[in-house]
């Protein structure tokens, strides 16, 4: 249980045109030729072919004989080589049509009635690495999915057989205008994303985990959504400082952070909130509350440890050795950091129930919080795929291992898709006011 605290063929850009020619030749000289005679060739149409990742896709088969089984395959090829699929085996109407928002899956990676199935229910394609993650690190060129049909039910071995139709569809995280600034003030490593119009703009302070480096992707789909977002490096990432000056008592450098934000010309000046997940989450709560100068309008803290703020001079991580008795391993050989308090040692006072204190402060009424059921500890962006064991490098002994974090893969996917929408209502609630929305771009 995971909480929120709250083509027809297209070109695409010219980086990705030539693995897309490649992809497509391969995948149309694979298997037998098909000779449809006078019938219309079946047919993939998928509106919009270009859209922002947390748009839905309508998808269409049409042309196919009536009741015909087949299958549809989705494919990604990331950034780091690794191939991910997903596939859905459907039955044709009696028009010889199939409609992925309205039919439903009789088997594949997902099952039911699921109109983004062929893109949240992804994962790594046999034969290949296991355990990686799909992330955008190249945010300015979009993700390429080829969707594919194939006669029959059918389960593997994808490029023996022969393909009915095919589509190139694109999935951008930063809309038209968004303006990308590399951000190096003082200390402070991060990259501001700034939507289409002259601002000012509502801003968003957003922070990932412990993994470190510098993640760009949820900020970048924020400012596509209408908010000035500050991506922060403040882990393992060039030129930021080391853990002992980040994580000081003062917590500096997340002052400093929020200051590079909050007086940027076209940022509304103190119109700010904080996203963090997993240490992100611990950060976010400790700039609001032990930084005196700062005062952000709304927290959306996901997945999260919440322990009352360490005490001048202690220190902020567990030591290498520090609870190894408590790590726990699943039936994979994945590491179960649950049992740990991450990230604090043990000199500090123990967790406490964040509800209880706000009722006890008598301000129960300003926090939100959301359940999501066998959902895993990575929340990502809508209809992103879920990851359940990952490889996670430790830094601090320069050893990479499988982490579990937990989830099922149906209820995890709608609690990203479910948690977006109330995070972007929640932040507008809390940040427009008497700004205006963002110019919105067409893609």
């Amino acid at each position: 249980m995971k909480y929120f605290w709250m083509l027809r063929f297209i070109k695409g850009s010219s980086s990705n045109s030539l693995l897309k020619t490649i992809f497509v030749r391969r995948m149309l000289s694979s298997g037998r030729a098909i000779n449809y005679g006078q019938r219309v060739a079946p047919l993939i149409k998928a509106e919009p072919l270009r859209g922002l990742v947390d748009e839905s896709i309508k998808i269409e088969i049409a042309h196919l004989t009536p009741n015909q089984q087949v299958t549809l395959h989705s494919q990604i090829l990331s950034e780091d080589d690794d191939w991910w699929m997903a596939y859905a085996h459907y039955v044709s109407d009696s028009e010889g049509t199939v409609r992925v928002s309205h039919d439903k899956s009789m088997g594949g990676t997902y099952t039911g009635q699921e109109p983004m199935g062929l893109i949240w229910s992804m994962k790594l394609a046999p034969g290949g690495r296991q355990a990686m993650r799909l992330r955008k690190k190249d945010i300015t060129i979009p993700f390429s999915v080829t969707l594919s049909v194939y006669d029959g039910w059918i389960s593997n071995n994808f490029d023996k057989e022969a393909v009915l139709a095919l589509v190139v569809f694109e999935r951008f995280y930063m809309a038209p205008g968004t303006v990308r600034l590399q951000i190096k003030e003082g200390r402070v490593i991060g990259t501001l994303f700034l939507p289409p119009g002259p601002g000012p703009f509502p801003a968003v302070l957003d922070m990932w985990g412990g993994g470190g480096g510098l993640v760009e992707y949820r900020a970048a789909l924020l400012a596509s959504r209408g908010y000035a977002a500050l991506a922060l490096a403040y882990k393992e990432y060039k030129d930021v400082p080391p853990p002992e000056e980040v994580f000081d008592s003062k917590l500096s450098y997340f002052e400093e952070a929020f200051d590079v934000l909050n007086n940027h010309p076209k940022i509304a000046k103190d119109r700010t909130a904080f996203v963090g997940l997993s240490l992100g989450f611990t950060v976010a709560l400790l700039m609001a509350t032990e930084i005196p100068n700062i005062h952000p309008k709304c927290l959306i803290c996901i997945s999260g440890s919440h322990i009352i703020p360490f005490q001048e001079g202690t220190e902020l991580f567990v030591k290498d050795n520090d609870y190894t008795d408590k790590i726990k391993f699943s039936e994979e050989g994945a590491m179960i950091w649950r049992n740990i308090p991450l990230p604090f040692t043990d000199n500090l006072m123990p967790r406490v129930q964040i509800k209880k204190l706000m009722k006890t402060a008598g301000n129960d009424h300003l926090l939100t919080t959301i359940f999501y059921p066998q959902t895993g500890h990575l929340i990502e962006p809508p209809y992103s795929p879920h990851f359940r064991i990952t490889k996670f490098k430790i830094h601090s002994i320069n050893k990479t291992v499988n982490i579990l974090w937990g989830g099922t893969t149906k209820p995890h996917s709608d609690a990203q898709e479910d948690s977006w929408k109330k995070i972007l209502a929640f932040l507008d609630k809390h940040l427009r006011l008497e700004y205006p929305p963002a110019i919105q771009s067409k893609l």
